[in-house]
């Protein structure tokens, strides 16, 4: 393989290994692996392919690719072998080096697993012993620290297990003896260095175990008490893992998320253990219980009596306890085993009266009762001195307490215990010497024995009090000489405890001997360090001493020297010591105090020595507190003290001030709180100070600052931290936030009292900016949770600190936690400080059950805590909780007034002077019904918290208002809603109220607001399920009322109470569904029918149910269901309870449909019916003829109430049992029909129905042709209630009556009021008689023209058009009434053109598909004669074109300018009449204004001409209305980029109504001009042409047209393009024309001399154009400048240009034409024909015909004025008709036919009949045009 090849295998290998996918691993390694026996592989590649293998190592995973390592390896070697161990031994160092950096678990595991398999490949592959033996000591080397020290037992246990991977090696045998015991050496040597030497080394020196399997020697490893297989037990450590804690949070730091972790074991340790230990307790109270030697029980032996000798000196107090407890269950059989045995039952009594005085209460209690019960003798005193010398504390203690009644019993015990305790401890005091190996090497270091020296210590203490002088001389001999000097520190202790209360009780009598003792000690004692302790402690004992010396005793004063001396010790306990023992020696040495404070002050300020500073801030507040508090300021102390807090260059000062402020406050208490506000200012700049122990001085000081103010001291400083809270620096805020929650430390009272100020801060501290701020917030909570008393909230407290931290995520979360947690403790006031600002913001959550749980807190928070610590929070609690109690949420809003009725009845209702009078507020509320339901909710709870008084005297007011009528519904509603929730609150006492409460409900249950009605409904069931029994004599005898009121509503809310009450009474449940059953079935039971007839009785029962029957059928939907359901329930069989209560339902029947109530009769209707069909068909007989004679009533209520039964009856039973009575029925019906009263009639047509349902045909035969005659009774009040009667079938059964009708009604004379009647109720089957209706209705309508009763015939015939809706209706209706409107008929025309606009106007039916046909037929319409036509076809199009939409309109364009084309074909005026109307063109107007404006340009161009077309059929006084809203779209059409097409016919429809209205665009004018300007450039020549005209109609309204004069003129002069020059010349010639007059001299001139000078110009078009304008002008020109231009220029032959001439042939012609008076004058006729005969004479054919064209026009003034036309130019004309030029021919031609218009009839005929004869082609042509004469205009 080349050079090039061995690159490209192993160009970037490190980074290619690295980001290769997984996949081309494979292809990688291979060629790598290919290249290897390349000869150009050299050391240096070996050793890099070494480093990425290594790198591999420790990234690749998955086992492929590890597999491909190993294989690269094994390649490697091969081919270099030398090489390749050189390279990998450094790589494998680094690896193992890289080993313990790992982390202990995932990546790190695999990685060192790799390397141990890496490492155990490689020695397979090795036979070099060398290299095996330098690989082991690497190992070694790194486990022993020479190259790096590895201290985690995990990473040991891998490099001893690679180290062992090194045995699997191929060295030869004849080297392995040197590597066998070079390992040993070195694994044995790392075994003596390993914890668990000694037992493995046990292990290994036994050779047996060399055999052994690794499970029996890690068997052999665990320790004892332990499981090998750990497995069996849940690992609980996962809890405890601290790999996923956060290293970075502002609030929680790492460190502190380590101790929780750490202190969360230990707490789960703590409770496995304590449930361990109740286990054990238990067992071995059971064990006692059958080892207390009674009947087939064990007795005790020695060995158990042992064993709790031996439990009773354990340091566990459970153990003593319980051991206690066992042998209190067995006492009787260990007191009779004793007896036995004197030695054992010695040591049992010793140790029990020990016990009695044990540290633990409940254990001395166990020891008295036993030893009492036991009737023990005392113990021997020696017994019990032994075990003073006891290693537990506790024992010590309990046998240096139980000395004291043994010395009172015997006090010769004393002296004699006394020197034994001294000898005990001078025989203790000896160390116990090293244990030394053969080398005198320490094996165990020297012992000291000085637990036993504890218990002399604490002995001496007890027996203190019955020490003689004599024994305390002694005694402080020994002290100073050896107890003091201790070399235990705790002994040291214990011993200066001991003299200080030998000092204290013994002081007095022993001054005069012990002071002389300790001021010898003083003098004398050396001055080394090994008797500072022994110094100290006399020190304190000498001002101990002093205590007891007079004032005036000289002393004191050297005492005092020798204890601010002793103040620089650095031991706290001195300092506090002598700080105590100052203030009784100051008023001995006033005179030497100035001195000893400056001394101090210096110390504290400038001394080296922590020690030093703090001792003197001791000394000088105890200096202070001896003097008094005025010494202060009397020795300038406070004025130093804060010169030195301000000292920014010496730290010491800053934190001596501070020690000094801490000690003063520690010292003087309450006394220094007047200087704390001086201090503050300072406190809080230290806090933020750059040095740390000036900052921990200052937490210090905060701490015992703030637990020493009191209320008035935190009223004092308060205000001063929460102000600083907002300055903008964050030391001061984090200061001040310290100190806030240094505030933690006061005392409970001042706490409660400043807690509730400080946490909202600090709350609102935590969202600072600055996260040190924040971090000081969150410490400062901390703070405040770690005082927290109560042990419920201690233990989440964390929980709490977190949803004040981050209430959006932990809110809910807490408020869980809170409820869960069993309250046992009363709530302290920093509990209460974390829970309430918690609260508060979960009110103000969105969520509904976070607001609820709130509630529920606060409701049961006010009986867990003080009312004093609750006060403060009120202010920020009621808001939340008025908020809950109006959530839309009921169980929010119950749980907030329970919470509120708790909070009132707690506190009282002083402390809520404002929540009554809120709630009243609320309770009359009319925002919501949830408002009110919330304060009536709470009002309830309030009341009912308040006490019994409260509602019996807010009940008469609550009733009297509710029963008021003048009062808005929704204060109706709140009141009534008192009566749900009252009776909650009070259920006993508001029963003497349900009386007075019941009318109101049922008052409001009939009410126009729903609302209110719900709510009495809800009250009126409230009180049935709460008071169903006692209530029953006053509810019944009201709902039966109500279920027979008018308002269905009170029926429907009657029968739900009703059930409600039969329920509760039954005892059944209103609840199941009865819907799938059957009207039939029932659900009642025997039991159910039995309770309700024993609680109503017979008839109050038969009164119920006959109700609910009627209810059955009532009118309204929901009263019927809801009485179906209740008596499915009640009632256990249907037929058996109609027999029962059949005559009580009868008699209610009968009242009913007697009844004024329509409801009421229908009922009663329907129930007859249902009567019939559940009794069958036998009560008929009964029932008819009483409905018969009911007919005959006067009441028509009645006779109503009759129909309906008949109705429900006919519907009920068989078409046998009608027809049985159907000759009884047909005449009662008949007669119903016509009754005078509508409603009878109504009901009788329903009736009709019902029969014709059952007996067919014969019903229509039987009543219509007598309702048909009463049609015609003379009697009008009968024909119309017969009409009525009809209609009222109609309207039921027109299907069947339409046919019978119409041949009757549609015959002549055609009766339109009964047509029109009946149609417009016949619905669908009017559509097929239609064409005969309508046929009829027309011929009446037209007859009816210029009658009194047009009108109402009229009104009849709209009547029957607009009753039709249908589709095929309607096309009947438009094809009918087009065709008519086409009649030559004018009565026709007239009846059909108003009959299509009603319809158009007021038809619901859609008649969209007819527009176009519409709008030609109202189009010609319009064109009618007939005003009132005209007038009817406006109002219709009005109509149809305001019934479309702006996109509708557009897409009829088209159909309106074809209408209109239509309607104008046939007109013979120049108008259309219909347009001509005021506002004629309104209706079309928004068609065409809505194409210009939005539609597409091929629309807007159609729209723009159309508009044109009707602008010049309509008449200008009708237009004036219309011009505004023409003109604007237009104009603003003009102005934007549209084609041209678009603008032309723009520009044309403007050229029509300038021509129209004139003057009335005025206003426009300016835009006008300026538009029509533009378009005079514009590209298309249509376009210009068109604007051109529209300026020749602008001009005429014109005042001022100079400025348009101008332009023209500038643009002709200007323009370089032809076409534009010649149409703006031509909108010249079109303006000068009509008004040329209006042109200013100025102006005239300039566009005359312009023309001239293009009179002669090259283009024929261009020429003519100027000809004509300058021809046209000389009409306004003064008489000289035309003789000028007529002399010089005209008539001149001298101009021999062609062109010229040509131009002025035009000019004459022209002007003949225009004004031929001004140019044919005396001097000049006879010159102007002599030119005009030379020119027609001319070969130029222009300048020839031009001549014909002036000759023509002479002739037609000659004649048209009476003058005998010159022969000359008659000739001449003659003769041009043989002129060479065709041209000239036809312009002779035109001669003729424009002479032939001015001459009269005879003459012209005369002519005609001779050219005819010359000239038959020339006779023949059309009329002539003006264009066609006048070439100068341009088209």
């Amino acid at each position: 393989m080349e050079v090039p090849e061995l690159s490209s295998a192993l160009r970037d290998l490190p980074n290619r290994v690295l980001n290769v996918p997984v996949e081309e691993r494979q292809s990688l390694f291979h060629n790598v692996s290919a290249v290897l026996s390349n000869p150009g592989v050299n050391s240096a590649i070996v050793r890099g392919i070494c480093k990425v293998i290594g790198t591999t190592i420790l990234k690749y995973k998955d086992p492929p690719s590890q597999l491909l390592v190993r294989k690269l390896i094994c390649d490697l070697i091969v081919a270099h072998h030398d090489l390749t161990i050189e390279h990998m031994l450094s790589v494998l160092k680094t690896l193992l080096k890289e080993l313990p950096s790992a982390p202990a678990h995932n990546k790190g595991e695999d990685a060192r697993r790799e390397s141990l398999e890496s490492l155990k490949s490689l020695s397979q592959k090795c036979s070099d012993s060398k290299v095996i033996k330098e690989l082991l000591q690497l190992i070694f080397s790194i486990l022993n620290g020479s190259d790096g020290k590895i201290n985690v037992v995990e990473y040991r246990i891998n490099l001893y297990q690679g180290a062992g991977c090194l045995s699997f090696n191929k060295v030869p045998e004849d080297h392995l003896d040197d590597i066998l015991n070079m390992a040993v050496d070195l694994f044995w040597k790392a075994l003596e260095t390993e914890s668990q030497d000694k037992r493995i080394k046990t292990y290994l020196n036994d050779e047996s175990n060399f055999n052994v399997s690794n499970e029996d020697y890690l068997t052999f490893m665990t320790p004892e008490g332990e499981l090998y297989d750990k497995s069996v037990i849940p690992h609980a450590d996962a809890q405890y893992a601290t790999t996923g804690v956060k290293r970075e949070n502002k609030v929680y730091s790492y460190k502190e998320q380590l101790e929780e972790i750490q202190l969360r074991r230990e707490i789960d340790e703590k409770r496995q253990k304590e449930a361990v230990q109740t286990q054990a307790v238990y067992a071995l109270l059971e064990v006692a219980k059958v080892s207390s030697g009674g009947k087939a029980y064990a007795t005790p032996d020695k060995h158990i009596i042992e064993l709790f000798l031996d439990a009773l000196q354990s340091n566990v107090e459970a153990i003593r306890d319980v051991t206690l407890r066992a042998m209190q269950i067995m006492i009787g059989s260990i007191v009779e085993y004793l007896k036995s045995d004197a030695d054992l039952e010695k040591q049992l009594v010793a140790r029990l009266w020990i016990a009695k005085f044990d540290v633990a209460v409940d254990i001395r209690q166990l020891a008295v009762d036993l030893w009492d019960s036991a009737g023990f003798a005392y113990p021997e005193f020696d017994d019990i001195i032994a075990d003073i010398t006891h290693p537990e504390l506790c024992i010590q203690k309990a046998s240096a307490e139980s000395l004291i009644p043994l010395i009172l019993n015997d006090e010769s015990l004393l002296k004699c215990g006394l020197k034994k305790m001294l000898g005990i401890y001078n025989e203790k005091l000896t160390l116990i010497p090293p244990k030394l190996d053969k080398f005198d090497r320490e094996i165990e270091p020297a012992f000291d024995q000085w637990k036993p020296r504890r218990g002399v210590a604490i002995a001496i203490s007890q027996i203190a009090q019955f020490l003689s002088i004599e024994d305390i001389n002694y005694l402080m001999q020994f002290m100073v000489s050896h107890g003091l000097g201790d070399r235990e520190e705790i002994v040291h202790k214990e011993m200066l405890a001991a003299a200080l209360k030998i000092v204290d009780i013994h002081g007095k009598e022993t001054i005069v001997s012990l002071l002389p003792v300790f001021e010898e000690f003083l003098d004398s004692a050396p001055k080394s360090q090994s008797y500072d302790n022994i110094r100290q402690a006399v020190v304190i004992l000498m001002g101990s001493l002093a205590r007891h010396l007079e004032k005036d005793d000289k002393r004191i004063d050297p005492i005092v020297k020798r204890l601010i001396t002793a103040l620089s010790t650095p031991s706290q306990q001195v300092q506090e010591a002598v700080s105590n023992c100052l203030p009784h020696l100051m008023p001995s040495v006033k005179d030497e105090v100035p001195a000893m404070i400056k001394k101090l002050l210096h110390s504290l300020s400038k001394s080296e020595k922590y020690g030093e500073r703090r001792g003197a801030a001791y000394g000088i507040a105890g200096i202070v507190k001896g003097l008094g508090i005025l010494s202060l300021k009397q020795l300038d102390i406070m004025s130093k003290l804060t010169q030195y807090i301000q000292d920014k260059k010496n730290y010491k000062s800053r934190e001596g001030a501070l020690f000094a402020f801490e000690v003063l406050c520690t010292t003087l208490g309450r006394l220094f709180e007047p200087y704390i506000v001086h201090v503050l200012p300072h406190l809080l700049q230290c806090f933020g100070d750059s040095s740390q122990y000036v900052r921990q001085a200052a937490d210090d000081t905060a701490k015992v600052v703030m637990g020493k103010l009191s209320a008035h001291g935190v009223k004092l400083v308060l205000p001063s931290l929460l102000d600083a809270l907002d300055e903008d620096s964050w030391r001061t805020k984090t200061a001040s936030v310290e100190l806030l929650g240094a505030m933690a430390f006061c005392a409970p009272k001042q706490l409660s009292s400043c807690l509730p100020s400080i946490v909202p801060k600090l709350i609102e501290v935590l969202g600072d900016s600055h996260t040190k701020v924040q971090e000081a917030g969150a410490d400062a909570l901390k703070v405040i949770g770690s005082v927290i008393k109560n042990p419920e909230i201690q233990a989440i407290v964390p929980v709490l600190l977190k949803a004040l931290e981050d209430p959006s995520n932990n809110t809910s979360a807490c408020l869980q936690s809170l409820l869960k947690t069993k309250f046992i403790h009363f709530i302290d006031a920093p509990s209460l400080a974390l829970i309430m600002p918690v609260v508060q913001r979960a009110f103000m959550d969105r969520s509904t059950e976070t607001r609820k749980m709130a509630a529920q807190i606060i409701g049961n928070m006010y009986s867990l805590t003080d009312q004093k610590d609750l006060t403060p929070y009120l202010p920020s609690i009621i808001p939340g909780l008025k908020s809950s109690l109006l959530d839309p949420v009921p169980e929010v809003r119950a749980v907030s007034a329970r919470a509120l009725g708790a909070m009132v009845k707690g506190m009282g209702e002083s402390s809520f002077e404002d929540l009554l009078p809120w709630l009243m507020q609320t309770l009359t509320s009319e925002s919501s019904s949830v408002d009110r339901s919330g304060a009536a909710q709470g009002l309830s709870e309030v009341v009912g918290g308040l006490g019994v008084e409260k509602m019996h005297k807010l009940m008469p007011e609550i009733i009297a208002t509710a029963e008021r009528t003048d009062i808005a519904p929704h204060v109706k509603d709140g009141y009534i809603m008192m009566f749900i929730y009252m009776p909650g609150a009070f259920p006993e006492e508001f029963t003497p109220y349900i009386g007075q409460i019941i009318n109101p409900i049922l008052k409001a249950l009939a009410d126009e607001s729903e609302y209110v009605r719900d709510t009495a409904l809800r009250a009126g069931q409230r009180i049935v399920n709460l008071y169903a029994e006692t209530a029953v004599a006053l509810l019944l005898p009201e709902l039966e009322k109500g279920l027979f009121d008018e308002n269905w509503r009170i029926r429907y809310s009657s029968v739900q109470l009703l059930g409600d009450l039969l329920y509760r009474i039954s005892g059944v449940s209103g609840k199941m569904t009865t819907e799938t059953a059957s009207e039939d079935d029932n659900f009642g039971t025997e039991q159910s029918h039995t309770a309700i007839i024993r609680f109503l009785g017979d008839e109050r029962r038969n009164r119920v149910l006959s109700g609910l029957y009627m209810g059955r059928s009532d009118v309204s939907l929901m009263v019927r269901q809801s009485a179906l359901h209740v008596w499915k329930i009640v009632v256990t069989n249907t037929p058996r309870t109609l027999r029962e209560i059949l005559p009580t339902l009868f008699g209610l029947l009968l009242g009913c449909l007697a009844s004024t109530s329509y409801d009421k009769r229908q009922v009663a209707a329907r129930t007859l019916g249902d009567l019939v069909r559940k009794l069958g068909e036998r009560v008929l007989p009964e029932i008819i003829p009483i409905l018969e004679s009911g007919l005959n009533s006067e009441q028509a209520d009645q006779r109503q109430g009759v129909c309906i039964g008949l109705s429900e009856i006919m519907a009920s039973t068989s078409k046998e049992m009608v027809l049985t009575f159907v000759h009884s029925l047909v005449p009662t019906v008949r007669k119903a029909l016509a009754d005078p009263l509508p409603e009878v009639r109504e009901a009788a047509a329903k009736t009709f129905e019902s029969l014709h349902s059952t007996v067919g045909s014969r019903a229509l035969d039987d009543i219509l042709p007598f309702m048909l005659e009463g049609l015609s009774d003379p009697d009008p009040e009968v024909a119309e209630n017969t009409l009525d009667g009809l209609r009222q079938v109609m309207s039921i059964k027109s299907r069947v009556v339409l046919p019978y009708l119409v041949p009757q009604l549609t015959a002549q004379p055609v009766n339109t009021k009964a047509l029109s009647i009946l149609v417009s109720v016949a619905g669908d089957a009017l559509t097929k008689y239609l064409p005969k209706i309508l046929s009829a209705l027309l011929e009446a309508l037209s007859q009816s023209h210029g009658t009194a009763n047009e009108n109402q015939e009229l009104e009849y015939c709209q009547t029957v058009i607009l009753s039709v809706t249908d589709e095929v209706g309607i096309r009947t209706i438009m094809d009918t009434l087009m065709v008519s409107a086409k009649s030559d008929n004018v009565n026709t025309r007239k009846s059909s053109a108003s009959l299509l606009c009603a319809f158009c106007i007021h038809s619901p039916g859609d008649y969209s598909q007819y527009i176009p046909q519409l709008l030609r037929c109202l189009l010609r319409l319009m064109a009618d004669h007939d005003k009132s036509i005209i007038q009817k076809a406006w109002e219709a199009l009005n109509a149809v074109i305001k019934g479309l939409n702006p996109t509708q309109q557009i897409g009829y364009v088209t159909d309106v300018r074809q209408a209109v084309r239509f309607a104008a074909s046939d007109l013979k005026e120049p108008e259309l009449p219909g347009f001509c109307l005021p506002k004629g063109i309104t209706p079309l107007l928004p068609v065409f204004r809505e194409a210009i404006l939005n539609g597409l340009p091929e629309e807007k161009e159609n729209a723009a001409q159309g508009l044109g077309e009707v602008i010049f059929l309509t008449s200008a006084a009708s237009l004036q209305p219309s011009v505004v809203h023409i003109t604007g779209p237009l104009i603003r059409i003009l102005g934007d980029r549209f084609n041209s097409g678009v603008k032309a016919a723009v520009l044309e429809t403007l050229a029509i109504l300038l021509h129209k209205v004139g003057v009335l665009l005025k206003q426009f004018l300016p835009q006008l001009q300026t538009t029509f300007l533009k378009a005079l450039h514009d590209q298309n020549r249509t376009v210009r042409m068109k604007a051109g005209k529209a300026l020749s109609e602008l001009v005429a309204i014109h005042s001022r047209a100079d400025p348009l004069f101008n332009e023209i003129h500038n643009g002709i002069k200007s323009s370089d393009d032809s076409a534009v020059r010649e149409t703006m010349l031509h909108a010249l010639r079109s303006i000068i024309t009509p008004s040329g007059d209006k042109m200013s001299e100025p102006i005239r001139k300039q566009v005359f001399s312009t023309l001239l000078s293009l009179i002669g110009y090259q283009e024929d078009t261009t020429r003519n154009a100027v000809g004509g304008c300058l021809g046209a002008m000389l009409k306004y020109m003064p008489a000289a400048q035309v003789t000028d231009l007529l002399n010089n220029h005209i008539l001149a032959d001298n101009s021999d240009d062609p062109l010229t001439k040509h131009g002025y042939t035009v000019i004459l012609f022209v002007a003949l034409k225009e004004c031929p008076k001004e140019v044919l004058l005396e001097n000049f006729t006879d010159r102007i024909i002599g030119n005009i005969l030379v020119n027609i004479l001319s070969e130029k054919a222009p300048i020839a015909c031009n001549a014909v064209r002036a000759a023509t026009y002479v002739l037609e003034y000659k004649l048209v004025n009476r003058e005998d036309p010159p022969n000359n130019v008659l000739v001449s004309l003659a003769r041009a008709m043989n002129h060479s030029s065709n041209d000239v021919k036809q312009s002779d031609e035109v001669t003729f036919k424009k002479t032939c218009d001015v001459l009269e009839t005879g003459a012209r005929d005369s002519l005609s009949d001779v050219v005819a004869k010359v000239l038959k082609r020339v006779a023949a042509q059309p009329p002539v045009k003006e264009d066609d004469l006048d070439d100068t205009l341009q088209t």
